[in-house]
């Protein structure tokens, strides 16, 4: 009996060590998407640009990210997680460094080609460790500190702007920061490169090289890509530009309302705590997804009241961010329950570039619209994606009922 105790005790460690370190990489890379858009009232001033220029900024980013996101599920799937982590930290540093040196649109378009070619391999290296090295009891929290972690890096990115410029510094030193964090974080997941490693799905089922792309015929993936395409597009929306949208709407200086995205990023991982326990009570996947969702929209269409201070549509901003969070390890055991055997990195892969395209889609046209002075569309926009996003979330569940039912 103190044996099998023993054992237990050995697994549920293990089993938090891998979750922290690919906590801690998705954190990292969460902290990177938001490498050039809490600089961009410095860039507009520094280098003339527009909301619509620097918004495509934002699709830069994410069009690189997605497409390499959907090739590298293929490649993790192959050859493992680990080196595509170490990777991605080396490019996020190069990107920061790229940002730091920017001498115009053109050095802030590599910054941004740099950081999303790191980003790329992320969702299908995360889930693929966490998926074969977390025992199933525990990866519903797994989800839950993955989501948290990602909500805490888009948190600090902001903070870190705001701790630089504060203190006087010029605004490149915010990217030689960036950059030294990446590199800790690569250091880190040498450091314990064990917990992080993956017996190759080709080894596990040779055949799989016949069917690789036999998964993008299922219904429930892509149902699952235009959900994450979706929600993506409502953060997109919110997280680069929500501060200044606010900011035309009540007539205030743009840099008072810098930290709604700090704060909309904790109260998302204030959710996505929640939702991991959540979760674990509850197998309604689509119904947890639909009341989160759902309250979320409300609290967006609320913000945008007339006679509202901005005080008041500021929380209600930043509130939103507990229904997405809710929605977030909900979201990612239905993925799960959408993969067939074999394939965890290639559908991760494809579903989530979904999220890439969703912010690059999103980001100009959120742009376009403050440019063309209507400030309340952009919380409106965000409004109906997440309702798109809802009813995409129970399409998913009818399509993967209707397989297993199939057989």
């Amino acid at each position: 009996m103190q044996t099998l105790a023993l054992d237990a005790t050995a697994r549920r460690r293990a089993d938090w060590s891998t979750i922290s370190l690919i906590g801690l990489a998705h954190g990292t890379s969460h902290f990177f998407h938001l490498l050039l858009p809490p600089l961009f009232p410095v860039f507009a001033r520094e280098f003339g640009l527009s909301w619509t220029e620097m918004g495509l900024l934002v699709t830069v980013f994410y069009a690189v990210s997605g497409i390499g996101q959907a090739l590298s599920g293929f490649w993790v799937d192959r050859y493992g997680a680990r080196p595509a982590l170490m990777v991605a930290m080396l490019l996020f540093a190069a990107g920061a460094l790229a940002a730091g040196l920017a001498q115009g649109y053109g050095g802030l378009i590599l910054a941004a080609s740099l950081a999303g070619l790191g980003n790329a391999p992320m969702h299908p290296a995360d889930f693929s460790v966490l998926n074969q090295r977390v025992a199933p009891n525990r990866l519903g929290h797994a989800y839950s500190v993955h989501g948290i972690s990602g909500n805490l890096g888009w948190s600090l990115m902001p903070v870190l702007a705001l701790a630089v410029l504060g203190a006087g510094l010029h605004w490149r030193w915010v990217y030689a920061c960036a950059a030294a964090v990446a590199l800790g974080v690569l250091g880190l997941l040498w450091w314990h490169s064990d917990r992080l490693a993956l017996v190759p799905a080709h080894r596990q089922r040779a055949q799989d090289d016949d069917h690789a792309l036999a998964f993008l015929r299922l219904p429930a993936v892509w149902l699952c890509f235009s959900f994450f395409l979706f929600t993506t597009a409502a953060l997109a929306a919110l997280q680069s530009f929500a501060p200044a949208a606010l900011a035309a709407l009540h007539g205030v200086d743009a840099a008072t309302l810098s930290l709604v995205v700090t704060a909309y990023m904790l109260c998302g991982a204030l959710g996505m705590l929640l939702g991991g326990f959540w979760v674990a009570r509850s197998q309604r996947l689509e119904r947890n997804i639909a009341l989160a969702l759902a309250a979320a929209m409300g609290l967006l269409l609320l913000a945008t009241l007339p006679g509202l201070n901005v005080g008041m549509a500021a929380t209600l901003v930043a509130v939103t961010g507990i229904g997405t969070g809710l929605a977030g390890p909900s979201r990612d055991l239905l993925v799960k329950q959408a993969a067939p055997a074999g394939a965890t990195g290639r559908v991760y892969g494809a579903v989530y570039s979904g999220l890439d395209i969703g912010f690059s889609l999103a980001a100009p046209l959120a742009g376009l619209l403050l440019d063309a002075g209507w400030p309340r569309g952009v919380f409106w926009l965000a409004a109906a994606a997440l309702g798109l996003a809802l009813l995409a979330a129970q399409a998913v569940v009818w399509a993967s009922a209707r397989r297993s039912a199939l057989g």
